[in-house]
């Protein structure tokens, strides 16, 4: 590893959204109550499918793992986000910069996984529902799920440790909101063709070959609804996906077209746009597309809210 030239970075400066200080106060109440939407709605998730005997299945277990990982995922980001907006010192330092971007990584590809696993799920239960309850039973939901959070923490910790071997010299100022993987490279003094390489090389692991497998899976859902010649059947069979596609869209196609690109595309303003897509407004979103259309998941929140008002 080269030597710094200069003054070796301690800490850096988030930038985040806006220069302009008439926008702070806007910014702050607007991300603090999306954040506090968020945490409710998701929080309202994961109780109502634990306390519901109705919801005791496959499909709501890994919503409610989803709702859990939305609430890690925007709190990874969000807090620091709210703290830059209105400190006069807008710093991180640097082990705190790798940490937030090590917990980010750990939330983003559990996210990947659960959607694959979801995607899989509803598969299995419209294509082949005669076999779904010996397919899906508890243990191997149990296992998809703990497998899925072993392949994030691994990726995490791969992604992390090469980071933290880069120099910065120098040059601290980060034009985003949090530390996220590609304005660190572009920030490094050292080289970074080792980890554009793992992530290009790596990343199809973690990222493309789960939305494949997405992808796979809703061809076979679509191709068993066309089947059925019955409107009202396919309308019913294509509302039990709908949300979960919805979701899919939102975070997949906002992740790949931030992360695999060339660097030579990258733009600061459209990535920091971008990001708050998957980052803040998907995770807010959630909880409104999987209940809107979810008469059980509505009677669920409805008898939650009522154990609280008691």
């Amino acid at each position: 590893m080269a030597a710094c030239n200069g003054t070796k970075v301690t800490e850096f400066l988030l930038l985040g959204l806006s220069d302009k200080k008439s926008n702070q106060l806007f910014l702050f109440v607007l991300f603090l109550l999306m954040y506090i939407f968020t945490l409710s709605g998701n929080g309202l998730i994961v109780v109502a499918t634990w306390i519901a005997p109705q919801l005791h299945t496959p499909m709501y277990f890994f919503l409610s793992n989803l709702s859990f990982v939305d609430m890690g995922f925007t709190s990874v980001t969000v807090p620091k986000m709210l703290d830059i907006i209105l400190s006069v010192r807008k710093t991180i330092s640097v082990p705190g910069c790798i940490t937030q971007l090590s917990f980010f990584i750990t939330f983003a590809s559990a996210e990947c996984f659960l959607l694959t696993i979801m995607a899989f799920d509803r598969y299995v239960a419209i294509c082949n529902p005669l076999r779904y309850t010996t397919v899906m039973h508890r243990r191997v939901c149990l296992l998809l799920v703990a497998v899925s959070w072993l392949f994030a923490t691994t990726h995490s910790v791969l992604h992390s440790v090469l980071t933290s071997r880069l120099l910065f010299c120098s040059s601290n100022q980060i034009h985003h909101f949090f530390c996220d993987m590609t304005p660190l490279l572009k920030l490094s003094t050292s080289d970074t063709s080792t980890n554009e390489l793992v992530i290009f090389v790596e990343g199809p692991f973690s990222v493309v070959v789960p939305f494949m497998v997405v992808l796979v899976s809703y061809y076979c859902i679509i191709t068993a609804i066309l089947k059925i010649h019955s409107d009202k059947g396919r309308v019913k069979i294509f509302s039990t996906c709908s949300s979960h596609l919805t979701v899919v869209v939102l975070f997949y196609g906002t992740a790949i077209f931030t992360y695999f690109r060339p660097s030579s595309a990258y733009s600061l303003d459209h990535d920091r746009v971008v990001t708050l897509m998957y980052t803040v407004i998907a995770p807010m979103l959630n909880p409104l597309i999987y209940s809107l259309r979810n008469s059980e998941m509505k009677n669920a929140f409805r008898k939650v809210l009522r154990l609280l008002h008691c």
